[in-house]
C-alpha cells in the first residue's frame, strides 16, 4: 500500500465516491468526507473489506469549524494529507429571475467557500513540507455560457479564478493545483428525466475519477494545470 493520503470531499455519491474507489484500488489511503454519514461509512466498509485503508468523517465544507476539525482529525490519524480533492458541490438549474438569494448563498457556500476553506486548511502544511497536490473539480460551466445555470456557473468560475491565482503563489513550493472541468456526467446532480434522456451521451463518474488519478500520478516535475473533458458529442 502507498502511504500517501488522499482527502476527497463530497464523497458520498457520484464522482467523489468513484474517486475514492479509484485511488483506493491504486493503493492510496483515502479519507472520504461529506454530510451523509451512513453512505460514507458504507463506502469505507467496502474499501476495508477489500483489504485497503480508508477513513470517513462527516464534514460540512461550508463551515470553517467543521473543515478545521476534520483537517485536524486527518492529521492526527495519518500525519499527512498529500492530496486534497475539492469535489463537494451542488447545483441549482434555474432561470436567473427565479433564483432566490437562498439559492445563491447555498451554491456559493458549498462550491466556492467550501473549496476556499479546505484549501486554506491544508496549504500551510503543504508549504512547510514543500509538497502537495490540490485537485479542484469544477465544470465546463466555468468557461461556457449555459442557460439556467448562472449561479452555478458563477461559483465554478470563481473557483477557477481562485485556483489559478493560488497556483501562481504556491508552485514555488512544489505544490500542484489542478482544475478538472467536466461536461455532463451522469450523477444525481441532474434530475431523473434529464438523466434518462441523455444517459447514453453523458460521461460516467468513473471517467472523471480515472482522469483525477492519472493527473495525480504524473511525474514530480509535471503539472497538469487544467483539464476540460466533455462527452464525445459535446454539451447537452
Amino acid at each position: 500500500m502507498n502511504n500517501k493520503v488522499i482527502w476527497i470531499t463530497g464523497a458520498s455519491t457520484g464522482i467523489g465516491k468513484e474517486m475514492a474507489c479509484a485511488f483506493s484500488k491504486a493503493g492510496y489511503i483515502v479519507v472520504v468526507t461529506g454530510r451523509r454519514k451512513s453512505r460514507l461509512v458504507n463506502l469505507v466498509s467496502e474499501i476495508k473489506f477489500a483489504g485497503r485503508e480508508a477513513s470517513a468523517f462527516v464534514c460540512n465544507v461550508a463551515s470553517e469549524r467543521s473543515v478545521q476539525s476534520t483537517t485536524k482529525r486527518i492529521f492526527e490519524k495519518y500525519g499527512r494529507i498529500d492530496c486534497l480533492i475539492n469535489n463537494a458541490g451542488v447545483s441549482i438549474f434555474k432561470n436567473f429571475l427565479d433564483t432566490k438569494v437562498f439559492d445563491y448563498d447555498y451554491v456559493m457556500d458549498i462550491n466556492l467557500r467550501g473549496s476556499f476553506l479546505c484549501m486554506k486548511s491544508v496549504l500551510k502544511t503543504m508549504i512547510k513540507l514543500r509538497r502537495g497536490h490540490i485537485i479542484n473539480v469544477l465544470s465546463v460551466a466555468a468557461t461556457t455560457v449555459l442557460e439556467n445555470s448562472s449561479v452555478y456557473a458563477c461559483s465554478k468560475a470563481g473557483l477557477l479564478a481562485l485556483s489559478n491565482s493560488v497556483r501562481k503563489e504556491v508552485r514555488k513550493y512544489n505544490i500542484k493545483i489542478t482544475n478538472i472541468l467536466p461536461g455532463a456526467v451522469e450523477t444525481a446532480m441532474w434530475d431523473a428525466k434529464t438523466r434518462q434522456k441523455f444517459k447514453n451521451r453523458m460521461m460516467s463518474p468513473e471517467d472523471v475519477a480515472n482522469i483525477a488519478l492519472q493527473t495525480f500520478e504524473q511525474p514530480k516535475k509535471v503539472l497538469i494545470e487544467d483539464i476540460v473533458v466533455r462527452p464525445l458529442k459535446g454539451d447537452l
